[in-house]
């Protein structure tokens, strides 16, 4: 006798399932960050070295990532992408910069702000600006200067008074950023596009808390250093060492043919599923519906960045999820044709092949371990999406398909019923 309870409870978690995903499906699609290879953007290489050019420590490595960060901010690109590779390198990825020169150009700039006068002596530097206070303002004339606070009146007080001391030309005070060594300002004071900033003569001695950087600044010049300074000088030096772009058609065309790829090798599947596997099948579609989802889900809610890598390996968790269901239809339909019931070569099907399933997907998680803890940054993306794409495949296929599928084996609506799983009755050897 049919049990219909257990068909109606079937029906039930697959309208739950459809509601769960109906409501939530776009939402979750929205939310997903797209990385630059799909968005467009910006991604470079740095190679790290100490101030005095030594190999930089961990924590300084740290420092620097936190000035990145800084910067970063300031270009108002969302999500972006910082990791440390090896001792001495950081790779930035920035989806959707739309300005890139700018961004290098801030990236890379130590901004060590430093004051000194005419024969290259320092008197102060940047840490005695009181942090994030840096801002663009207009002269009379209406020309941006770049307007800083000192945090100590009385040391700009006594700078000022020993440039006064000077002979004229001689009492200038010359802000440089990033001065090195070899630079001097008599030399590049005869160069129409000299180094330093700008350098304005001490008339007298200045005891305040406000200074102006003056120069044939445009607005956005001036506003690139204020965002330079408020950002903060970084504790290194980078080099750039690889860089590349992304243009955000490029991306768009990217993601298209990506989801395109992805849509009709799942739909082939789905397909080939239901020809030779019938109800077993359909079942296993169901689960592979769920799977997308979940991972779409786990994915967002790490907030993590999907690329190109990503959704290979979400294609590849397709595989993985059918490939699981496919020893698993195989065992039982073995065990039907060596003439069990159904219901029989429902439980020993699945008992058999989980060993197999889980020393597979075992090994290939192993896998996605080592490339995340030894690969570069597109691979350890591959990596993640990889082990997220096993797990929830495990769970779909393994025990979200025998859920499914047990609650019609045991309802008895398929006794005698073998063509269900693709087994033609002259295939079943009599006991």
């Amino acid at each position: 006798m049919v049990k219909k309870g257990k068909i109606l409870s079937f029906f039930l978690i697959l309208v739950l399932l459809a509601v769960l995903i109906g409501f939530t499906a776009k939402p979750l699609i929205h939310k997903v960050n797209l990385g630059l290879d799909l968005k467009g953007g910006f991604e470079v290489l740095y190679q790290v070295r100490t101030i005095d050019g030594h190999k930089p420590s961990k924590s300084t490595l740290n420092d620097a990532v936190s000035a990145i960060q800084k910067r970063i901010n300031v270009l108002g690109v969302s999500e972006p992408q910082i990791s440390i590779e090896g001792s001495d390198r950081i790779r930035v990825q920035l989806a959707g910069v739309k300005d890139q020169a700018q961004a290098r150009e801030l990236l890379s700039t130590t901004a060590h702000l430093t004051f000194r006068d005419v024969n290259d002596k320092l008197m102060m530097d940047g840490s005695e600006l009181v942090p994030g206070k840096a801002r663009v303002e207009y002269n009379e004339l209406n020309q941006p200067y770049v307007a800083l606070k000192i945090k100590d009146a009385n040391k700009f007080a006594k700078v000022t008074k020993e440039i006064l001391q000077k002979p004229a030309p001689d009492n200038k005070l010359v802000i440089w950023l990033d001065w090195k060594k070899g630079l001097s300002y008599k030399e590049e004071s005869k160069k129409e596009k000299p180094a330093f900033i700008s350098a304005p003569s001490v008339t007298e001695e200045l005891n305040t808390n406000n200074v102006m950087i003056t120069g044939s600044f445009t607005t956005e010049e001036a506003q690139n250093l204020a965002d330079l300074l408020n950002a903060g000088a970084l504790p290194v030096k980078m080099k750039e060492v690889y860089s590349n772009s992304v243009g955000a058609q490029l991306g768009v065309n990217a993601l298209n043919k990506a989801i395109t790829a992805g849509i009709v090798g799942i739909i082939a599947i789905f397909l080939f599923m239901l020809i030779f596997y019938r109800f077993g099948g359909l079942i296993a579609n169901i689960t592979l519906v769920a799977y997308i989802y979940l991972v779409l889900a786990v994915f967002v809610g790490m907030q993590a960045v999907l690329t190109l890598p990503g959704i290979a390996a979400l294609i590849l968790g397709v595989g993985m999820a059918v490939d699981a269901n496919i020893i698993t239809l195989e065992r039982i339909k073995e065990e039907i044709r060596s003439g069990k019931s159904i219901r029989s070569a429902f439980k020993a099907g699945n008992h058999r092949s989980f060993g197999t399933i889980f020393d597979a997907n075992l090994t290939t998680i192993l896998a996605g371990i080592v490339m995340f803890f030894y690969g570069t940054s597109s691979v350890k993306g591959f990596a993640i999406m990889l082990i997220i794409s096993i797990l929830a495949s495990f769970i779909t296929a393994v025990f979200g398909a025998r859920l499914l599928t047990a609650l019609w084996v045991s309802s008895r609506a398929l006794d005698q019923k073998p063509g269900y799983f693709g087994v033609k009755k002259g295939d079943i050897r009599d006991l």
